[in-house]
């Protein structure tokens, strides 16, 4: 935990959060301020900067979680179907520097669009290109 993180100072109790669900390594709760009702926040209780930094077991747990409240979320507010996302890093979106997983509740008519606009225009890449891509990736 570090002193100046929020969300190590929710996971202390230091600061109220309206949590949903909890386990050893995991802590869901609202989002403050929310992109729709029920938006939720899944972290681990560790602190850790971004995804990479969660340990095997971490990583489950939160996405155990994320598995397992995703339905219960969309239920309790009546929602269509939900989003699920991280921003990983600063240049990515990521507000606060503690991994974290979103869930945020869609409806038909909430005018969110897909989650490929969050990179913003689509690169146009060849097959070349995806292909040496796809083996960086692989290690290939």
């Amino acid at each position: 935990m570090t002193d100046d993180c929020i969300f190590c100072s929710i996971v202390a109790g230091d600061i109220p959060a309206r949590t949903v669900a909890e386990t050893d390594e995991a802590l869901a709760f609202l989002d403050a301020n929310p992109m729709s009702p029920g938006h939720t926040l899944v972290i681990p209780k560790a602190h850790r900067s971004r995804v990479a930094d969660l340990s095997v077991e971490e990583s489950r747990a939160v996405f155990d979680l994320v598995h397992e409240l995703a339905p219960e979320i969309a239920a309790a507010v009546d929602a269509d179907a939900h989003t699920i996302g991280v921003n990983d890093g600063p240049d990515a979106g990521q507000e606060v520097p503690h991994a974290h997983v979103h869930v945020i509740p869609r409806f038909a008519d909430d005018d969110g669009g897909p989650i490929h606009v969050a990179a913003g225009s689509r690169p146009d890449l060849s097959d070349d290109e995806l292909d040496a891509i796809a083996s960086s990736i692989s290690g290939e």
